[in-house]
């Protein structure tokens, strides 16, 4: 199996050494740092996630990643995700394509529902819609990946007759991917549209989510698809040791995630919760290089999965801490999982070898 890494970030706003929130602006530029440092790095993927709040001002991450294109020439660029339910599919083909092209096709796209709901009111959806708005618009995506003029009816958008939509790819489609939070529906919707599977795993085990990569290859080869990736993405912060890891993500994770509890209405982690979320069998990939490449490798062979994103970055955390984890991914978390998943592709090899024997 051939194991892709990326890097993905909500554009999380910065601090500065003293604490204090640096600017929208000058988050949007330490991104575009970020992208175009995690290729000197190593790092196959470089993701930007959809907000449009002022912990996360990033409403137009294509914009950044064509910026990140132009200063690379490797890396994978895309989003992650981008809410399509609150998007015109369209557009979405369009800017992506776009970024193909800027790029040399090196984009993708990973579509979601949204799992944060602030564009729904900004841009005069229903949350009522939540569920039907998404079906329609995936269904539509589907038909324009394939290329040729589109047609097509729907409830959400004017139809296309025949419709030539621009810029078209050079080499087929580029990848798309959907990002899914936990229903099997969506499973078998991504594979019902021949998309791959990215599974966005925040919290509990992610141990639980190995029936859904098994119920996507079924689904897949019962709507008559071939097999497509299954990738994992999952929050972390990677410094040189456990303890500093922790003690510089754990502030900043509780003041989010308490934040957004109180929106949501769950409750906020503790210094319980947060030592399971980042010991061996919890969400969290936060510690040192040793210790997020073997909880990376143990969840990439317990999912089925040949694809890891780190969702880096915290509000609060400086663009400093945002570079050593770029760089620490990129030049030990990665080498480190590759190095442990051949070896234990060797060692099966030489079981099965020996057995025959």
């Amino acid at each position: 199996m051939t194991y892709s890494f990326g890097l993905d970030t909500f554009g999380d706003r910065n601090s500065d050494a003293d604490g204090k929130p640096l600017s929208h602006a000058q988050t949007i530029r330490d991104v575009v740092e970020e992208g175009v440092f995690a290729e000197r790095a190593g790092v196959d993927f470089f993701g930007i996630g959809e907000h449009h709040t002022g912990h996360f001002p990033m409403p137009a991450g294509d914009v950044a990643l064509a910026a990140i294109a132009a200063r690379t020439g490797r890396i994978r660029l895309g989003s992650a995700v981008t809410v399509l339910s609150s998007d015109d599919p369209v557009r979405v083909f369009q800017r992506y394509s776009t970024l193909n092209a800027i790029s040399g096709g090196r984009a993708e796209v990973i579509l979601g529902r949204g799992s944060s709901i602030e564009s729904f009111p900004l841009f005069g959806y229903d949350l009522a819609d939540y569920e039907g708005l998404f079906e329609e618009k995936a269904t539509l995506f589907a038909e324009l990946l394939k290329g040729g003029p589109v047609t097509w009816d729907g409830k959400t958008r004017a139809p296309l007759l025949d419709q030539d939509v621009v810029p078209h790819t050079e080499s087929g489609p580029f990848p798309a991917w959907i990002g899914v939070g936990g229903s099997p529906e969506s499973v078998i919707r991504t594979a019902r549209y021949g998309f791959s599977l990215m599974l966005a795993i925040i919290g509990g085990p992610p141990v639980r989510f190995a029936p859904f990569s098994r119920l996507f290859q079924q689904a897949l080869q019962e709507f008559g698809h071939s097999p497509r990736p299954v990738g994992v993405h999952g929050p972390g912060h990677v410094a040189s040791t456990d303890e500093q890891a922790r003690e510089e993500f754990w502030p900043n994770w509780l003041a989010t995630i308490s934040r957004i509890g109180r929106e949501r209405g769950f409750r906020p982690p503790t210094k319980e919760s947060f030592a399971y979320d980042t010991g061996p069998e919890g969400a969290l990939y936060v510690g040192s290089p040793e210790t997020v490449a073997q909880k990376v490798v143990a969840n990439l062979k317990a999912l089925g999965a040949s694809r890891f994103d780190l969702k880096f970055g915290m509000p609060g955390l400086t663009h400093d801490q945002l570079m050593t984890t770029v760089e620490l991914y990129g030049t030990q978390v990665i080498p480190r999982v590759r190095q442990l998943v051949s070896g234990e592709a060797r060692s099966r090899q030489s079981a099965w070898t020996a057995a025959e024997g």
